[in-house]
């Protein structure tokens, strides 16, 4: 069995189609489909069920993804451990980030590493933290930025990198425009504007609901922060957004008002495998992320991955918000 079939399969299963992982692997679609075909045969065993559009998973291919993550990890480690004795840094780092984070800007982020270790190829992933938590626990990804409330779900260990207020969105027309402050006990009758269940805004408010034993309605459900913003400028709803997003250009002409009552902050932070120790290319990105007062870094829980709660310095790809720990000047992954 290849790792470059594994890596196939993976693209495939991830993808759920051939035309996309081949792509995606910069690879011939027939190669591709040859080396699947190979593992197949290999395993006495379909790993897709092809439809015309798309193939899914059989449970042989569900039971088999699993084990590939965990093998295409090992196989990152090890290659990871042979370029820290020579002092390089090559093969590929794969992150991920929930959009518009603001407290982290992605781009200047990965150009910056580029620059310092042009041999490791970047590949960044988007998606809801939930999502990306759950990537990082299986080892698909090496390192997440998310936004989640509570401590750190089963699997992960998370860096603290910064917290932020929530603040009510809407319409200057509404009749919450006329507020300087809103308790959470007061939006009871609001139709919301909200993420999906997988960002963690969404965690945020709904847990700030619960708190208050108060129900809301979300009138539209949106996977995209440019989009929210566009519905509330339509007075579709009002929306409670992390305080970096009132500061996006698309936010101007829309009330902002702070939020009173049991409402989390939005905390920012970097995601890791609980158990697998951090790779060298991680170690340089983070190296890169952090302040210089939070860059002890180790290789698994206790051994250092230090996070202070001071100010940040201006030598570090964050930039300073509230408390000096929120958002940058440019909001992120926009």
């Amino acid at each position: 069995m290849e790792l470059r079939h594994l890596e196939y399969f993976v693209a495939v299963a991830e993808e759920r189609h051939f035309t996309r992982a081949a792509q995606r692997m910069r690879v011939a679609q027939s190669g591709l489909s040859a080396s699947i075909r190979a593992l197949e045969r290999e395993l006495d065993a379909d790993l897709f069920t092809r439809h015309t559009r798309r193939v899914e998973l059989t449970d042989a291919g569900r039971a088999l993804l699993t084990e590939a993550h965990r093998t295409l990890a090992s196989a990152t480690a090890a290659r990871n451990a042979v370029a820290a004795v020579r002092g390089l840094l090559r093969g590929s780092l794969t992150i991920g980030a929930e959009q518009c984070l603001g407290v982290i800007d992605m781009a200047p982020l990965v150009a910056s590493f580029r620059r310092a270790h042009p041999g490791v190829e970047v590949r960044l992933r988007y998606a809801g933290s939930g999502h990306l938590i759950e990537q990082v626990r299986l080892g698909v990804l090496q390192a997440g930025f998310v936004a989640l409330p509570g401590p750190a779900p089963d699997g992960v260990r998370l860096l603290p990198i910064a917290a932020e207020k929530m603040v009510l969105l809407c319409h200057p027309a509404h009749a919450l425009a006329d507020s300087d402050t809103v308790a959470v006990g007061d939006l009871a009758g609001a139709e919301f504007i909200d993420f999906s269940a997988d960002w963690g805004a969404r965690r945020v408010n709904d847990l700030a609901f619960a708190r208050a034993d108060t129900e809301r309605r979300v009138a539209v459900e949106v996977n995209d922060v440019h989009t929210l913003l566009d519905f509330v400028h339509q007075d579709l709803g009002v929306a409670l957004v992390p305080a970096p997003v009132t500061r996006k250009p698309q936010a101007k002409g829309l009330h902002t008002a702070p939020v009173t009552g049991p409402v989390p902050d939005w905390r920012v932070a970097v995601a890791l495998p609980a158990t697998t120790p951090a790779g060298p290319a991680t170690e340089a990105l983070l190296r890169l992320a952090l302040p210089h007062d939070q860059r002890s870094l180790g290789s698994a829980p206790g051994d250092g991955l230090l996070v202070t709660q001071q100010g940040v310095d201006e030598g570090s790809l964050l930039g300073r918000g509230q408390g000096g720990q929120g958002a940058a000047p440019g909001l992120g992954a926009g």
